[in-house]
């Protein structure tokens, strides 16, 4: 059941223009208990309009109503009670608590405060319970409150460790990524440095995707990581190999995974698919061009499970670097804490209607 325009709780979104930014405006478009009120840009842009400021890659046009959203700056007070995050770090770290100190409920995707004991860090089918850890942040005197999705890697490798570590413990863990080049944002490599090349180095990914993963599938995994950006729009593909501390054997944890469905409360969220992964059983996926956008880019693609020795598999995961992995995780997030903090009305929650 979709709720009017009028009943629906106003978000602001910051850092409006950047490509998560741009991601987030569209999912808002048709999202049935939130709309876009106030788009948040750097300081320089403030009081333009945002269709005449932004350099969309979303897709389609610039939604009208956005498009004619005059920019708001850093510094500039916002009225919406619901605010997504998708600033830079550096801006991020002092920007979020302070709007959560506000009473503003912030969903970042920022990485500034994922590392924070006092900030959930959240993937709604992995841990959504944990969102009820925002009871002890200081900034709910105030209404206020703040979450976190994780790195655009980890959003994807999470939902497929955490039930393997639940049912036969994960040990160790080696990650090759191939990461697209969206995950760069607008100013990453250009098409000379990029076309027929791979890059072996991201500053800073290695170390977020082994201290992330940790935090929500099991602090003592141990984890080797090498990642690499390749000449792909959309789609993040890792492969992993997987020691385990009991034997199931390949077809079983491909049968577990693939009959993973969203937990109670979770599966109600808007943005949530039905099913967390698909799992291909024939060879040679998944691939970017012809799955990154399944369930929306919401479902974690995937394929290649087999045993490669005792107690060891090895798959292939692919997920959306700029929807499971960014914008559309911190919706969820934001759906998951309205839901907690008793924001959106029983009735508007999917299958309660």
């Amino acid at each position: 059941m979709s709720a009017g325009r009028a009943s629906r709780t106003p978000v602001a979104v910051l850092g409006a223009t950047g490509l998560v930014g741009q991601h987030l405006v569209r999912l808002l478009v048709h999202h049935p208990w939130l709309r876009l009120a106030e788009v948040v840009a750097s300081d320089g842009r403030a009081g333009h309009l945002y269709g005449d400021q932004v350099t969309w890659m979303a897709g389609g046009d610039v939604p009208a109503d956005a498009a004619a959203l005059r920019l708001k700056g850093t510094d500039d007070p916002l009225d919406s009670p619901v605010v997504l995050s998708a600033l830079p770090a550096e801006i991020a770290r002092w920007l979020e608590p302070e709007l959560a100190g506000r009473g503003h409920r912030v969903s970042s995707n920022a990485s500034a405060h994922r590392m924070d004991p006092y900030v959930p860090l959240l993937v709604p089918e992995v841990n959504g319970s944990d969102v009820r850890r925002v009871e002890g942040q200081r900034w709910r005197r105030a209404g206020g409150a703040l979450v976190t999705n994780p790195n655009c890697v980890v959003s994807g490798l999470a939902p497929v460790l955490a039930p393997l570590h639940r049912t036969w413990g994960v040990e160790s863990v080696t990650v090759a990524t191939l990461q697209a080049l969206s995950g760069a944002g607008l100013s990453g490599p250009g098409a000379l440095a990029m076309a027929g090349n791979v890059i072996p180095w991201i500053a800073g990914e290695e170390e977020k995707i082994a201290a992330e993963t940790r935090r929500l599938v099991g602090g003592e995994i141990r984890m080797q990581v090498a990642v690499t950006r390749v000449p792909v729009p959309h789609g993040h593909t890792a492969h992993l190999f997987v020691a385990l501390a009991e034997d199931p054997g390949a077809g079983r944890v491909g049968d577990l995974l693939e009959g993973l469905a969203p937990p109670g409360g979770v599966a109600d969220l808007p943005s949530v698919p039905p099913r967390t992964l698909h799992v291909f059983r024939e060879a040679g996926r998944p691939q970017p061009l012809l799955d990154v956008d399944r369930g929306g880019g919401m479902q974690i693609s995937v394929g290649g499970v087999r045993s490669v020795g005792p107690r060891q598999i090895t798959l292939t995961v692919l997920s959306h670097n700029l929807v499971r992995g960014a914008a559309g995780a911190c919706l969820a997030n934001a759906e998951l804490l309205e839901v907690h903090t008793g924001a959106v009305p029983r009735a508007l929650v999917r299958g309660t209607a």
